[in-house]
């Protein structure tokens, strides 16, 4: 086990935990297999510590990870009495696949057992440019079976009409909704797309179209029934059903019908601070995929008598008991090629066993292996089954008792709204009495032994009436997330009860009573029946800065709308973002609209949200400047002054940690979070309190060895990075070159003063602006067919030259073996689909860069230039060098630095003078992945492909190369929604002034599995050193030193008074006293003022707005040891 770090920074290492309730200990049987978790924010690892309370109190801290089911099945006593049974963590086996029929009239697919509907299933073309995140997320095969699947929502408050949007963006054959009910005032408080103009009409009348318009691909409509209940056969046109906002009679009733005819359901209810959501997907529910994580492969090392399996170099193999792989390419146990999936058990990181292998032959060389994904099948009960035997995913394990007792809760709600008529009264003792009561009776009358927790359901009681935006996004996420499972059998599903809260986030510095969680007929008595009036008084005067307006941004200023944050007379957000909106971002970033196309997203966003809540309508302002150091007069200190906190929508590392740093230095809170596909997390920084988004480092980027991809490529990721640098070294770099030649004055002269690889620049400028310039289409045919046989044939011909097959290495093994694969050089074919494409796609990106027309390149253009060309033979040279093995020194590192000036002369002067070219410039390719016409990734995927088939890779489509090559991060509407509900329950926290560190939490979520982790945020780091009356005590991340702009020698003296003697004292990159420094040098320097001393050293002055000037210092303190302080803060006066 190991401390907490940062929530999803590290490599996540997960255990499976028991809880004996008898001797109230917890045991840990640790997994071998580290998951591979969401990018950070910025991060693809994750490591987490997580905190189990139990009534004793104590305290059990375990790293864990993967779906823990916690199911408690009914056990009868020798008395009779029916009890709870104690809490059983599973993890369902992977059962034998098998072909099954599922229950009741549907139309089901054999080979995944999915409900579908055949009239289309197969059948719809998936716009890629509209889903192309989602598509990284979930797959084609996955989305066509959602685009073959009808969808019913019963409810429309907050959490149906956020279900409705997510399901709606990510795209299936029809969406119908259900709510009669006219629209409530109080509805406002989660209901997005309910306006005040629509209290008193049909909730579903008005929302319907509301919803169609974020996705034409959805068509929507109403369902029309006078009663869910009185005909049961309304449902069997649907493939799953979600009820909200139902009674749990009615939840019975259709439930137990769904069940019977094959038809999966969903039920969330969301009580304030409280939620739940239930999952019936019937039996033997095929999951085909559990994690969504890529299958693991690998090199084979060697496979002993025994079917011990090693990975190549000590490289770990990513798989875990139960998992099942195939081999290829196996040498001497060909039989295992190609064969049936074996089993897998583990045996260490880097080797496992597939069983007996006796009868196979005997391993000799070679070979790889590769995951292969097994179906799950998994057996759910019928909602009134799982009432009485209910079975729980722990949503958080500092609660792990907690599900159980608002299992019970939740029926009591239920009863006491079917008798009164409405939930119990926000604050109103007499409810809750009357709850706790009904509590315990059910709990009797089941005879389930569970000692029901009155201060518990009272609260659940108070905040019955509570409808609570960020819970409505948390459960709306979850919900529709489910609803995908379920029509595509894509992640493993929730089973079959998970329970929500999030009480830490009730205020404890605003009064709540009866009189004060009254409705007062505003939109916002959803929330004032959960935290107050006085509470809600300071949301609206909340002054925020959301940086980033893209799909988290989006959802922040919908919940901020939503709660009221900034409609106060002294309320303000902020708002900036510097990109346009594309139309991949509409499937995810939902306050846009295909009109909004080329707009800012700042200016869309913040339009939108002001038509939810009218009241917001010049409390915000909306920004188009990114936010860095070259803004910083425009985020000046003023402006971050007068900031409450700020909450991060980014998407890259560089950006939020600059953010970060601005929050640290200003003393801000700010929230942090990130996604990424089914993961995401959250992170929340208050100043004294906790450590930084900055204060723990992210693990590098992969990258692979140069010698790797130059020459000895052995996976498709290879020779995608390749192709992508290739693309970079033909129309990107060249062209620039090119231009800095014939625009920046005496640029030869520069470069040749500079040596190392000025041949290669003279050469570049010389290919590029005589040798080989297109004056016509045809010209730019022939020159890509031209590198088409310098990179597949006469670099494969050298590369079998220096290193022939049958070569050995100095060890005498086998020179092509283990990660070397021997190539084979390619002969061009026009029928062959990527040498076509690489020829079409390099042409016209070489014509870009020369600015000629395209219109004449057509197919039997470059046909006829083809055939009239005559390819120059090709002789390996006995001159050139390759590099082996990165192990060893590259033979050409040394070449760059070229001595022959009468060559380089000669090159230069066929180079024609820039003068005489005046105006002419090359055009560099800005490289666009989501521009499916600019043939960007079409040259990419062929000459990634050509590569692959030189060395027998599996080649990847289109699709895949572009994830890769552009570096894309998948993303999905419902996690987006439910991460950022996380983080409206932790703003609640800050803007309370919440200072107890505990009542924080850093949150991580995978749907997929679907995995909830908690922990406190990790202290900020203290220290302390020896002053003049004793120990002085530092918070090192938060505290400073404050100064006016004095002078050196009274800086010296200020220190001295607090025993810390400067040794060295610096701002950015200047060093401006040292104590080693000449006297003569520093005398000059006592008497001048801080600011005159910077601009002295660094030869510039201090910026006019700049107020603020940060010294770095190195001190000793009174024993004489070196002690690490804080930074000095200058304030200049001005």
């Amino acid at each position: 086990l190991l401390p907490p770090q940062k929530p999803y920074r590290h490599s996540f290492s997960y255990c499976f935990l028991t809880y004996n309730y008898t001797t109230k200990t917890t045991s840990v049987s640790p997994s071998l297999r580290p998951i591979k978790t969401a990018r950070s924010p910025s991060s693809p690892y994750f490591l987490e510590w997580f905190k189990i309370w139990y009534p004793s109190r104590t305290q059990s801290s375990n790293s864990l990870g993967h779906q823990t089911n916690v199911k408690i099945p009914a056990q009868v006593s020798s008395n009779g009495e029916r009890k709870l049974g104690k809490r059983k963590l599973s993890d369902p086996e992977v059962s034998p696949p098998h072909k099954k029929t599922m229950a009741g009239t549907k139309d089901v697919d054999m080979d995944t057992k999915m409900q579908v509907d055949e009239s289309v299933v197969g059948k719809n073309d998936i716009d890629e440019s509209l889903y192309s995140r989602q598509l990284y997320v979930l797959g084609h095969e996955a989305m066509k079976r959602m685009s073959a699947s009808n969808v019913l929502i019963v409810g429309l408050k907050g959490l149906g009409v956020e279900i409705a949007k997510n399901i709606a963006l990510a795209g299936v054959k029809s969406l119908t909704v259900y709510d009669p009910a006219p629209a409530l005032i109080s509805d406002l408080s989660s209901q997005f797309f309910l306006y005040p103009e629509d209290v008193g009409k049909p909730r579903a009348a008005v929302t319907a179209p509301r919803v169609a318009e974020l996705n034409a691909y959805t068509p929507v409509s109403i369902h029309q029934s006078d009663s869910l209940t009185s005909n049961l056969s309304q449902f069997d046109q649907y493939q799953v059903v979600v009820l909200t906002n139902t009674p749990i009679k009615d939840q019975i009733i259709i439930g137990d019908y769904l069940h019977s005819k094959g038809i999966y359901l969903v039920v969330a209810d969301t009580f304030g601070l409280f939620g739940s959501i239930f999952c019936d997907f019937g039996p033997k529910f095929t999951v085909l995929d559990p994690t969504g994580e890529t299958p693991a492969s690998g090199i084979v090392a060697g496979i002993d008598e025994e079917g011990l399996v090693s990975a190549l170099d000590e490289t770990r193999h990513g798989l875990e008991d139960g998992d099942f792989v195939t081999f290829t390419e196996l040498v001497g146990m060909e039989a295992l090629n190609m064969s049936d999936p074996r089993k897998v058990t583990v045996k260490g990181p880097y080797t496992f066993s597939i069983g007996d292998v006796s009868g196979l032959g005997t391993y000799k060389k070679g070979g790889m292996y590769q995951q292969v994904k097994m179906p799950k099948f998994i057996d759910f009960q019928t909602i009134s089954t799982a009432l009485k035997s209910p079975e729980f995913l722990i949503s958080d394990y500092a609660k792990f008792d907690r599900p159980r007792q608002l299992h019970i809760g939740f029926q009591a709600l239920h009863a006491f709204a079917e008798k009164h008529g409405h939930f119990p009264r926000p604050m109103h003792q007499e409810d809750a009495l009357v709850v706790i009561g009904s509590a315990k009776a059910f709990a009797e009358k089941e005879k389930l032994d569970v000692d029901v927790d009155e201060k518990l359901l009272t609260e659940l009681s108070y905040q019955a009436q509570g409808d609570l935006s960020p819970m409505a996004a948390f459960f709306g996420g979850l919900a529709a997330q489910e609803v995908l499972k379920a029509v595509s059998g894509k992640f493993h599903p929730i089973n079959q009860w998970l329970y929500f809260d999030s009480l830490e986030s009730l205020p404890s510095n605003s009064a709540r009573s009866e009189e004060l969680c009254k409705p007062l007929n505003t939109r916002y008595d959803g929330q004032i029946a959960v935290f107050g009036r006085e509470f809600q008084e300071k949301l609206g005067n909340i002054q925020e800065f959301l940086v980033g307006a893209g799909a988290i941004g989006c959802e922040m200023l919908k919940n901020w709308a939503m709660i009221g944050l900034a409609v106060g007379p002294k309320g303000k957000i902020s708002v900036t973002d510097m990109d346009s909106i594309e139309k991949s971002n509409l499937n995810r970033q939902f306050l846009f609209r295909p009109k909004d196309v080329g707009k800012l997203k700042s200016d869309c966003a913040a339009e939108a949200v002001q038509a939810m809540n009218p009241d917001l309508k010049g409390h915000i302002v909306t920004m188009r400047d990114r936010v860095g150091q070259d803004t910083e007069h425009i985020f000046h200190e003023d402006f971050w002054n007068s900031l409450d906190g700020v909450t991060n929508a980014l998407d890259n590392v560089d950006a939020r940690t600059y953010v970060d740093r601005r929050c640290v230095y200003f003393r801000k809170p700010l929230l942090e979070s990130g996604t990424l596909g089914t993961k995401g997390n959250t992170q929340v920084i208050i100043p004294h309190l906790t450590e930084s988004y900055s204060s723990s480092q992210d693990p590098p980027e992969q990258s692979f060895p140069m010698c790797t991809l130059r020459s000895f490529p052995n996976k498709i990721e290879h020779t995608i990075a390749w192709a992508r640098e290739l693309f970079e070294s033909y129309f990107v770099k060249p062209a620039e070159t090119v231009n800095l030649y014939l625009n920046q004055p005496n640029y030869l002269e520069t470069t040749l003063k500079q040596g190392g690889n000025e041949k290669a620049t003279l050469e570049t400028i010389r290919d590029f602006l005589v040798d080989d310039k297109p004056l016509s289409v045809e010209d730019c045919i022939k020159w890509t067919r031209l590198q088409f046989e310098k990179q597949y044939n006469n670099a494969i011909q050298q590369l079998l030259y220096n290193f022939p097959k049958d070569s050995t290495s100095s060890s005498g093994a086998a020179f092509w073996s283990g990660p070397k694969r021997a190539p084979d050089a390619l002969k061009f074919d026009p029928k062959n689909e990527f040498h076509w494409t690489f020829i079409v796609a390099g042409a016209n990106l070489h014509a870009f860069n020369y600015g000629i027309n395209t219109k004449g390149l057509d197919a039997s253009t470059i046909q006829k230039v083809l055939d009239n060309m005559i390819i120059p033979d090709f002789s390996p040279n006995s001159a050139v060098k390759i590099q082996a093995d990165d192990s060893e020194p590259d033979p050409n590192a040394n070449t760059g630095a070229f001595d022959d000036n009468a060559e380089l002369q000669d090159i230069t002067d066929k180079l024609p003078a820039p003068n005489q070219l005046a105006g002419f410039k090359l055009q560099p390719v800005e490289f666009e992945k989501d521009d499916d016409t600019n043939f960007h990734i079409d040259f990419i995927t062929a000459a990634s492909n050509l590569r692959a088939e030189n060395y027998k890779i599996e080649l990847a489509d289109r699709h895949k190369t572009k994830f890769i090559a552009g570096k894309i991060i998948p993303a999905i509407a419902t996690t987006t929604a439910l991460v950022t509900g996380l983080v409206i329950l932790e703003f609640y926290k800050v803007v309370d002034g919440e200072t107890d560190l505990e009542q924080y939490k850093n949150g991580f979520v995978n749907l997929a599995l679907p995995f909830f982790g908690f922990s406190e945020p990790v202290a900020s780091p203290k220290d302390k050193y020896k002053g003049k009356t004793g120990d002085v005590y530092i918070d090192k991340l938060w505290d400073r030193f404050e100064v006016n702009d004095i002078t050196l020698q009274e800086l010296i003296n200020h220190f001295d008074e607090k025993g810390l003697t400067i040794t060295m004292l610096s701002s950015g990159v200047s060093l401006l006293y040292a104590n080693f420094f000449q006297p003569s040098k520093l005398k000059d320097r006592y008497g001048m003022k801080l600011s005159d001393l910077v601009a002295f050293i660094s030869k510039k002055p201090v910026p006019e707005h700049q107020k603020n000037v940060i010294f770095e210092v190195c001190v000793e303190d009174e024993s004489g040891e070196d002690v690490e302080v804080p930074f000095i803060n200058m304030r200049m006066g001005k």
